[in-house]
């Protein structure tokens, strides 16, 4: 498969497969859990779309708890406006004196950062694409940044879906014409790869993010 789709992530795609072996096409129930993912997205909502994704995949046996799952999972695409602003709504407010300046986190901060960030690879990658978003969106509020935690740790606790197909939606939401989180793109991207998806399986799920709504 060519990658003739999403220019603008094109090179990103190219290099993160150099080296990766094809390996097997998307089965058909992870292939229609993508394309449920694709048509409950907040970039591309609209019902009979939606319809036909929820009886595709109740078609390949996708069981109720694995849809909602799905759905969950790309209802967060939401939380990126937070990822986004996080460190630009500090600054500025910084500027203007508006918040203390300086970084350091009072008892109460410190204490939730460990608790969620920590040295999970997960958010250690994610900081590493967008820098200081988590510590800036503690220090706004509290409250927001453990919302943020968990509201987007329900669709990986529950398990109905495989991780590895779960990352695949993920990276297809992020990369469709309508959104192009570039961020949330890589390391979702990365994190299928290391969990054991091949070229076919990655290129198939952007193939199917770019004819999503635009």
């Amino acid at each position: 498969m060519e990658m003739l789709f999403l220019p603008h992530l094109r090179e990103t795609t190219r290099k993160a497969l150099e080296g990766v072996a094809d390996g097997s096409p998307l089965l058909p129930l992870p292939r229609a859990l993508i394309q449920l993912g694709l048509a409950a997205s907040v970039t591309s909502l609209e019902r009979g779309a939606l319809s036909v994704a929820v009886a595709a995949a109740y078609d390949r046996g996708a069981s109720p708890a694995q849809v909602q799952e799905v759905i969950a999972l790309v209802s967060g695409l939401g939380v990126h406006s937070l990822m986004i602003s996080a460190v630009v709504v500090l600054e500025e407010a910084q500027r203007r004196g508006l918040v203390p300046a300086g970084g350091a986190l009072d008892a109460e901060r410190q204490a939730l950062w460990d608790a969620r960030v920590g040295d999970d690879p997960f958010w250690t990658d994610f900081e590493r694409e967008m820098p200081g978003f988590l510590r800036a969106m503690l220090i706004l509020s509290p409250d927001i940044f453990t919302g943020f935690f968990d509201y987007c740790a329900i669709p990986w606790k529950s398990g109905t879906v495989p991780a590895r197909v779960k990352e695949l939606i993920a990276m297809a939401s992020d990369a469709t014409p309508a959104h192009r989180f570039g961020p949330g793109f890589r390391v979702h991207m990365g994190n299928a790869l290391k969990l054991g998806c091949g070229r076919a399986e990655i290129l198939e799920a952007l193939s199917l993010a770019a004819a999503a709504p635009t």
